[in-house]
């Protein structure tokens, strides 16, 4: 989508502005911690389809089925199965990211950041711009992508560092595929097959390498986040989910080639993928033969979002401008949970598009606490309140219309980053969940447990259904829901009043077994139960 840049950085020149956050001090001198780019990097990944044979398939991938066929029964398979949609997505959807250069150099201060990079003879150097918070650090740090995300006041104010990164000088737009330009394409060539969205990836990896390096007196590099709001929010979350090191993504408003699904972006009336690929270079070359046939796609979007977990993901949208995909946003951001949820973080991630101004990239004040939490949680280490969604109304994408695979309940130790009192995203920045199990038959039936987290006006139910002894082909729960009650979103079941059924792809559960379904709405649920009954 495009911006005038000018203007919507005075928009936003306080995104979030007048917060009046808590000033929370970084944990005492660490060094800078040497992390992992790709943890992956060293799995035996099957070899990939060729794009002329790639089937048509409507519904969105299965993030969970490998590339040899077989499903994930066990969370450490997570990292080879990450690294496998990773090399798809370079492939199909953004360009190859090359792994670190041969050399990789460069200084830290408090005001600057100098790159040095050079990779088979051919160099090139970069560098960004540093503002600390008060005190001696060293400091976690976010970066902003061209100054334009979440306010830099804010941030600094939550004790974290900003890196005003500048995406241009490491691939430019306004140039054409065949003459690409800045530090990525100096080293690797100008007529690189690899979009800008990579190439801004690979500039931030960069950055974080002499990070690492510097010795941990100014910044941390076990401690970072990226943001960036419409062009840039692509890029925070195509740089989040490259790069493992990253530990809070926040894409705002990212459109077209961002978080939305790029198999719902037609239906919606989004900006089409020929626009955002025919504006500037920002996806891999390869896309350009999706751009009419995005169910080809051997991968999506919510597999993306599924690459940042278990790591902290906060995004940002706007229900009010369908240019920008905001009910695919909605479904991507639904469907990478699932992912989030098996590995047991489903409470490192929100989606937040509730919100009352529709102005492209505007003061939001209701991501305010959030923001807060997130910096405190995944950069300062001081906080551990749970992730929300709040889908707003007028943009609510429904997961179940997109999706013919189940969420197994996957073997092993949690991948949780940190501390967590949920396994499921909450509904509230300040969640106050209840458990209301209720029977649902005998022991070869069903049973229904109620998670119910409540704010003021509003709460989301999330209803786990478990088979009994025996496997079970179809279920209905009916729950004590009021009349009073307003229901705005129902996913992974079909609704009739009170009562819940199974969609196509959920009814069979296995003996033992759980699936799981979900509602939102207003008003005030406390005590919601449901009794489950079997087909």
């Amino acid at each position: 989508m495009k911006i005038r840049l000018p203007l919507a950085l005075v928009a936003v020149a306080a995104l979030l502005a007048g917060a009046g956050l808590q000033i929370l001090h970084s944990p005492a001198a660490v060094a800078a911690s040497a992390g992992v780019e790709d943890e992956g990097a060293n799995c035996a990944v099957p070899a990939l389809p060729d794009a002329g044979s790639l089937p048509t398939n409507a519904k969105l991938p299965d993030p969970f089925k490998k590339l040899d066929g077989t499903r994930m029964a066990n969370k450490s398979e997570w990292t080879c199965r990450r690294e496998e949609i990773k090399r798809l997505a370079e492939k199909f959807v953004y360009g190859e990211k090359p792994a670190k250069p041969q050399s990789v150099t460069g200084t830290v201060s408090r005001t600057s950041i100098t790159v040095n990079v050079s990779n088979a003879g051919k160099s090139a150097s970069f560098s960004a711009a540093v503002d600390v918070p008060s005190g001696t650090g060293p400091f976690p740090a976010v970066f902003v992508l061209g100054g334009f995300g979440a306010d830099t006041a804010a941030i600094k104010a939550a004790g974290a560092a900003v890196i005003t990164y500048d995406p241009y000088a490491v691939g430019k737009e306004g140039t054409p595929r065949t003459n690409k330009q800045g530090a990525f394409y100096s080293v690797y060539g100008a007529n690189s097959s690899t979009g800008l969205l990579m190439a801004w990836a690979w500039g931030v990896s960069r950055l974080i390498d002499v990070i690492e390096q510097s010795g941990g007196s100014v910044l941390r590099g076990d401690a970072t986040g990226v943001t960036g709001c419409s062009r840039f929010g692509k890029g925070a979350f195509v740089i989040g989910a490259f790069d493992q090191r990253i530990q809070l993504t926040m894409p705002i408003e990212s459109g077209s080639a961002g978080v939305p699904i790029f198999r719902g972006i037609p239906g919606e009336g989004a900006q089409s993928l020929s626009s955002a690929y025919g504006e500037q270079p920002w996806l891999g070359d390869a896309f350009g033969t999706f751009t009419g046939s995005p169910a080809r796609l051997p991968v999506d979007t919510h597999e993306m979002v599924a690459m940042v977990a278990p790591r902290g993901l906060f995004i940002m949208d706007n229900p009010h401008i369908v240019n920008l995909g905001p009910k695919s946003a909605s479904v991507a951001a639904l469907g990478g949970a699932e992912v989030y949820k098996a590995l047991g973080a489903g409470d490192s991630i929100t989606y937040w598009s509730d919100i009352q101004d529709g102005n492209h990239c505007a003061n939001r004040p209701e991501w305010r606490t959030p923001l807060q939490q997130n910096i405190q949680r995944y950069l300062l280490k001081s906080g551990s309140a749970a992730g929300s969604f709040h889908v707003s109304s007028k943009a609510s994408g429904n997961l179940a219309e997109w999706r013919d695979w189940t969420t197994p309940s996957l073997g092993g130790g949690s991948a949780s980053p940190t501390p967590s009192a949920s396994a499921s995203p909450s509904a509230s920045a300040s969640p106050s969940p209840s458990a209301s199990p209720s029977s649902g038959g005998p022991a070869g039936g069903c049973t229904a447990t109620v998670s119910l987290n409540q704010w003021n006006g509003g709460f989301v139910a999330t209803v786990r259904v478990t088979a009994g002894s025996t496997q079970i082909n179809g279920w209905t729960v009916s729950t004590t829901l009021s009349p009073t009650l307003t229901i705005t979103n129902v996913w992974n079941a079909a609704r009739s009043g009170s009562s819940f059924s199974n969609v196509q792809y959920n009814g069979t559960v296995p003996a033992g077994q759980y699936t799981e379904f979900g509602f939102q709405g207003t008003g005030t649920a406390t005590g919601l139960t449901g009794t489950c009954s079997a087909r």
